[in-house]
């Protein structure tokens, strides 16, 4: 009888997490031309999107080890200083898909830039992952995501568009399989 239980338990569908009940995951690709520096945004039904890295990202890879994250993005610009308020979101940093909203740097001496990918305005940066860098890695889609946009009412049905869905991704990345290994 126990045993099964436990099969039965094993076998039992799994309910989805909250990320994928909620969530739309939309990916960018070889973000400002660099090979596998992807991005993944989660849409939300309110239109808020949470970005976040892509599972292909070279930072989530084996071996990497962050040694910080800044959100200094000039001598001028830190998205630290970013103080929204009200109804309107009045003192939001306005985003341009391009825009770089922090910098990732490992203890291998690569830096990765990661860009906004939807144009918005700033609602949150994560600053838990400034003291905690590990959690970017650990749990990318969840508590390690960098930063909240809100894209304007207007725009929110276009921010898609340049963008690739969970399978467009997916076959992007087995096209690469093959490439890297004939590189190598």
């Amino acid at each position: 009888m126990a045993t099964e239980l436990a099969t039965a338990e094993l076998s039992a569908p799994t309910a989805p997490s909250l990320v994928d009940r909620y969530f739309t995951r939309w990916y960018k690709a070889d973000v400002k031309g660099k090979p596998c520096e992807d991005h993944c945004i989660l849409q939300h039904s309110n239109r808020i999107c949470v970005i976040t890295l892509a599972g292909s990202h070279p930072v989530l890879q084996s071996g990497k080890t962050i040694k910080s994250i800044s959100y200094q993005i000039s001598t001028n610009c830190s998205r630290l200083q970013n103080k929204v308020s009200g109804k309107f979101k009045r003192g939001a940093q306005f985003l341009t898909e391009l825009a770089p909203l922090c910098k990732i740097y490992c203890s291998d001496g690569e830096e990765y830039t990661i860009s906004s990918c939807v144009r918005g305005r700033l609602m949150e940066v994560n600053e838990n992952i400034l003291h905690k860098p590990s959690i970017l890695q650990e749990k990318p889609s969840t508590e390690g995501y960098i930063a909240v946009v809100l894209p304007k009412f207007e725009e929110s049905k276009s921010i898609t568009e340049g963008l690739l869905t969970q399978k467009q991704y997916e076959e992007v990345v087995v096209k690469r399989i093959p490439a890297a290994a004939a590189t190598s």
